[in-house]
């Protein structure tokens, strides 16, 4: 996560990155003034701001308050959750899918928060695996389930518009935590919900 100081200072700076932009259509060879390009660096700076909320959100808050008391042990799945996220090595798009499970421990947490705690990881300079390992932390400081279970099906620009240049290699990961690790039966329920 960014330092808390350099997040506060973030929206003090509006328009640097569209300066820097300026100067980079330039170094690339462009002509920033043509036509085409003069508002780029203003539409590519609200663009970053946007891709990279994530950094000032929090979790509190987005949650707000939105567990309720149930008396429900079984596992609940959310899945194909979309996202979209910029690789942090090249600031290519990466996008997929997600898929959430907890097993609760008298308390739930609201449907629309788990996509939004998605979400809030996913708008941030990100490795695939970082994001899969936040969003199931996440869940697991929320709701101190019994267990969590996250996996996350993506396809990298990076490896598809340079570098090795493969159109339908699909990279996936997981994080499995409490009884999601310790139980293969537990995982293995997961994993055929999800590909049921």
């Amino acid at each position: 996560m960014k330092p808390k100081a350099a997040v506060e200072a973030m929206p003090q700076r509006h328009g640097q990155i569209a300066a820097r932009l300026k100067e980079t259509l330039a170094l690339i060879g462009e002509d920033p003034s043509r036509e085409g390009l003069m508002k780029t660096p203003e539409r590519y700076e609200a663009a970053m701001r946007y891709l990279t909320s994530g950094y000032h959100t929090n979790l509190q808050q987005l949650v707000n308050g939105a567990l309720f008391k149930v008396d429900f042990d079984e596992m609940v799945v959310v899945k194909d959750i979309e996202f979209f996220s910029l690789c942090e090595h090249h600031l290519l798009p990466f996008f997929g899918k997600v898929h959430v499970a907890y097993i609760p421990k008298n308390k739930v947490i609201g449907l629309s928060k788990l996509p939004r705690i998605v979400d809030m990881f996913a708008r941030r300079l990100q490795l695939q695996e970082r994001l899969t390992q936040q969003i199931a932390q996440a869940i697991t400081e929320v709701l101190q389930p019994r267990g969590v279970g996250v996996l996350c099906e993506a396809q990298h620009f990076c490896m598809m518009m340079r570098g090795v240049e493969k159109q339908h290699s699909g990279t996936v990961t997981s994080t499995m935590l409490g009884g999601f690790r310790k139980s293969k039966a537990t995982r293995d329920e997961f994993l055929a919900l999800v590909r049921r």
